[in-house]
């Protein structure tokens, strides 16, 4: 893979267990599978992307939906097999598509054998794989941490009579990355995939894979700053001990120099937290991860001009700078679609949105659906699995609705995705958006999100070129991209209601959405060359 290659990409993020039950996993069961994926791909050619993320297929109990892993090396049966797995990467590339896999380095499953070895022995050869610490003297945790999840980031182990760490679920221990079997442990396992052909990986919520050894206390954090409003006692904190440490550069370091051995291999992590954006470029430094993304995007209630410019400035193109990402939706997020425009504007907004996401500067991540302009899935009470949801109910959307399965047919009830019930429930609304009603209509989304992607891909200025913000009347979104006689102008009406904006006449539009050639009135969008 050449050294630049990969900046102006676009992946399209697969959740496995909601884009395709072929029954080759335990069956016909309602949950997708490799071979689902692998009989889609042409599906996934043909939007003229660069190449898939793969959510977690890796053995687990599912607690947290494949992130709570109990073997790094192998595929859960609900999935297939690793031979699936590896006629799934053949097949992706015989198409031209990259295959890029989660690992998650922060945690286990608490099924894990190191995890189940760690909690007999204080003195075993796993005793320090996790975070243990001794209770307090009056019992309680050896620290104030809170849980992503909700409650103490601690719970007591009456085996081994300690608490261990949990950043997530309980049933997801914290691993001791500060202890080098544990880094040789996880790289062996990077080490795996790569022997099978994975062009990359995508890290699980990095920030989080180390602690403070010295326990210290979270200070609070000031009303009004960070996560508002406030669902969870981990909103109440200051997260500067049970992650971001700087031992974390040391071990990306390790881990690049992994990937180089193989040619060089793409890598992406994910890095929540309000203030993400130096962690961010510190992991992609020279030496380092190719690329980070944080939540710029993906839990904005609203898309305005400043924090699309916000976004881009924390990127501005130093000598020695990382390399940013960008997605709009994911696995973890509302759809945006649903959180920036009313149902009745749904797929105006989502063209509009298409074209902002292939305009921005740096990797860009197509979450399954949106090429279809999907709204988030309504997920009736009853039927809510995720845990974050359950805990949160009824203050937070959860994540259920951005994983309903993906709309093959138009057929109902469950648009082609299954033979059967599916593990979520198929929105009404989605088969009639589904990739089979869509497709053979030249004006449809999913036609407009292939031609969108191939634009991306034909102009230099939109895959690697400068990012300038433009003045224009609020509430539009206006930057040039590229540098001198190659530049592109990019003005976007983000609202429902019409701007009083018209392209200057000695620019001529290259790709227009909603009529944004002749004016910008509600959702209307183009992109422009210099005549």
């Amino acid at each position: 893979m050449a050294s630049d290659d990969w900046r102006g990409w676009v992946l399209y993020q697969i959740y496995p267990r909601s884009y395709q039950d072929t029954g080759s996993g335990l069956g016909a069961d309602g949950v997708g599978d490799l071979e689902g994926i692998t009989r889609r791909l042409d599906h996934v050619a043909s939007l003229g992307v660069d190449g898939i993320w793969l959510s977690p297929f890796f053995p687990s109990p599912m607690a947290d939906f494949g992130y709570d892993v109990a073997d790094y090396r192998g595929v859960d049966p609900l999935f297939g097999t690793l031979e699936d797995f590896d006629r799934l990467v053949e097949r992706a590339h015989g198409l031209g598509l990259k295959v890029v896999i989660d690992q998650v380095y922060c945690h286990t499953s608490d099924r894990h054998p190191w995890f189940q070895a760690a909690r007999e022995s204080r003195t075993g050869e796993h005793a320090d794989w996790y975070v243990w610490a001794d209770a307090k003297p009056d019992g309680s945790p050896p620290s104030n941490w809170q849980s992503v999840f909700g409650g103490p980031a601690w719970t007591w182990d009456a085996r081994r009579g300690q608490y261990f760490m949990h950043n997530f679920l309980k049933e997801q221990p914290q691993l001791n990355l500060h202890h080098p079997p544990v880094q040789e442990a996880l790289l062996d396992a990077a080490r795996f995939w790569l022997e099978r052909g994975v062009d990359g990986f995508r890290l699980d919520a990095l920030n989080f894979a180390m602690h403070d050894p010295a326990l210290t206390d979270n200070p609070p954090e000031p009303e009004g700053r960070g996560v508002w409003p406030r669902t969870r006692p981990f909103d109440f904190q200051r997260h500067l001990h049970n992650q971001s440490q700087p031992g974390i550069l040391a071990f990306l370091e390790r881990l690049r120099a992994l990937t180089d051995d193989y040619g060089g291999r793409f890598t992406v992590s994910e890095v929540p937290g309000e203030d993400s954006g130096a962690e961010r470029r510190a992991y992609t430094a020279p030496g380092r991860l190719s690329t980070a993304y944080g939540f710029d995007f993906l839990y904005a209630p609203e898309l305005t001009a400043a924090r699309v410019h916000a976004a881009m400035a924390e990127w501005p193109g130093a000598k020695g700078e990382g390399w940013p990402a960008w997605a709009f939706s994911n696995h973890d997020a509302p759809r945006a679609v649903s959180r920036w425009a009313p149902e009745a504007d749904r797929e105006a907004a989502q063209r509009m949105l298409t074209l902002l996401l292939m305009c921005l500067r740096g990797v860009v991540f197509l979450y399954q659906g949106e090429e279809l302009g999907l709204p988030q899935g309504e997920v009736p009470f009853d039927r809510l699995v995720d845990p974050e949801a359950l805990a949160n109910w009824p203050r937070t959307l959860g994540r259920d609705g951005a994983r309903t399965p993906m709309p093959w047919t138009p057929q109902r009830p469950w648009a082609g995705f299954s033979t059967v019930e599916p593990w979520l429930p198929v929105d009404p609304r989605h088969p009639p958006l589904s990739v089979e009603a869509q497709g053979g209509d030249p004006a449809s989304l999913l036609n407009l999100t292939r031609r969108l992607i191939a634009l991306r891909k034909a102009h230099e200025a939109l895959k690697t070129g400068a990012y300038r913000p433009v003045e224009a009347p609020e509430p539009l979104i206006a930057f040039e991209r590229g540098e001198g006689n190659d530049v592109l102008l990019c003005v976007f009406n983000p609202t429902g209601a019409a701007a009083d904006w018209c392209l200057p006449g000695d620019w001529r539009a290259v790709e227009a959405v909603n009529g944004g050639d002749t004016g910008l009135g509600a959702y209307a969008a183009v992109a422009a060359r210099p005549i």
